[in-house]
Parts: structure tokens; C-alpha cells; sequence
């Protein structure tokens, strides 16, 4: 069986806040860590039937990115559900509502 490590580093200040958040994985092409500015990571706790989650950003992110980051990753959470589990009609709807979020923060979803 073939594994991977994820490492995650957070660099806090004096008040616990992020300065840095750093990744890096042993199945990457390069061993080198990656600097990111926000991370959401959620786990599924099937014992007790509940998500588990660590959301953070540094102190730096800009607001628009952040906004950015929040759209792509609504998006991005409809291809998983699709992907896992076929329910084309509500993929469809979450769709639907990024384009009224985007409209809303102001995103530009042209690339």
C-alpha cells in the first residue's frame, strides 16, 4: 500500500494569531514546503457523525483573496459532492448560489 504524509506548519505571534502557514507533502514533485495565506481542512468523525474542522488565515490575507478563496472553494466542494455522490440537481443549485455569491463579493469569475 502506497502512503503519503501531509505536513501542515503554522507560524503564530505572540497571541496565537497566523503569520505563516506552511505545507508540504512527501508525495509532492518538490520536497520544498509551500507558503499559503488560508487553509480549511475538514475531516469526517464517522464514530460520532460530525465534522471536524480547522479554519485559519493569516493576518496578512487580503480581504478580496480571502472572498476568492471562500467562491473557489464552494465550487470546488460541488465537484467533490458530484463526484462522491452523483446528485447532479443539487450540485446545480450550489452552482447557481456562487454565482450570487460572486455577484454579491464582487468576484470576477472570468479567468
Amino acid at each position: 500500500m502506497k502512503q503519503a504524509e501531509i505536513k501542515i506548519t503554522v507560524e503564530l505571534d505572540d497571541n496565537n494569531v497566523p503569520e505563516n502557514i506552511l505545507w508540504e507533502s512527501t508525495d509532492a514533485a518538490t520536497k520544498e514546503q509551500v507558503a499559503v495565506k488560508s487553509m480549511m481542512l475538514a475531516l469526517w468523525d464517522h464514530n460520532y457523525k460530525n465534522s471536524l474542522r480547522i479554519d485559519l488565515w493569516t493576518k496578512d490575507m487580503p480581504v478580496d483573496e480571502m472572498k476568492r478563496f471562500f467562491y473557489e472553494t464552494l465550487q470546488t466542494m460541488g465537484d467533490s459532492f458530484l463526484k462522491a455522490t452523483g446528485e447532479n440537481l443539487i450540485v446545480e443549485d450550489l452552482r447557481d448560489y456562487c454565482a450570487h455569491f460572486a455577484d454579491k463579493m464582487g468576484i470576477n469569475t472570468q479567468k
